[in-house]
């Protein structure tokens, strides 16, 4: 396994993380390209830009978000790991983020929703109230022609 220009744990992480996966070294295909926008004449002047083709399953990833080759390569093979845990239907970081976003959405709309239940509720038993009340206190002035 190559080490990259990150930390060791992140190093570590990717390399126990590919063998989880059964991503092998010699399964990747790996090119340079020269990369474009931001960072000037350094990035217009080196391959930076790295391409990967993970063989077996035909995903091909492309990442150029540093001018650094070696941070990019790192970075390319963490988005090739997470295209094929997307493609064999694991569970992503970013598909549990999303779950815990969706859910706590749905616990905030019921809370809203039963505050907003309380409150009508609330309104019509004071209405109740006010009107049993006046009821209460009518005396009628006339009388009716049946009594």
């Amino acid at each position: 396994m190559l080490n990259f220009a990150v930390s060791e744990e992140k190093n570590k992480w990717l390399k126990e993380k590919m063998e989880s996966l059964g991503i092998r070294e010699e399964d990747i295909i790996e090119k340079f390209v020269r990369s474009s926008g931001k960072g000037g004449q350094k990035v217009n002047k080196t391959s930076t830009c790295v391409y990967i083709k993970h063989s077996p399953t035909g995903i091909e990833v492309k990442c150029m978000k540093d001018r650094s080759q070696s941070i990019n390569r790192f970075l390319a093979r963490r988005e090739l790991i997470e295209r094929i845990e997307r493609f064999s239907g694991k569970l992503t970081n970013e598909d549990i983020k999303r779950f815990k976003a969706k859910k706590q959405k749905l616990k905030r709309h019921k809370r809203a929703k039963l505050k907003h239940k309380a409150e009508v509720v609330d309104k019509a038993s004071a209405s109740e109230g006010n009107s049993l009340e006046a009821a209460k206190t009518f005396v009628p002035t006339t009388q009716h022609k049946g009594e």
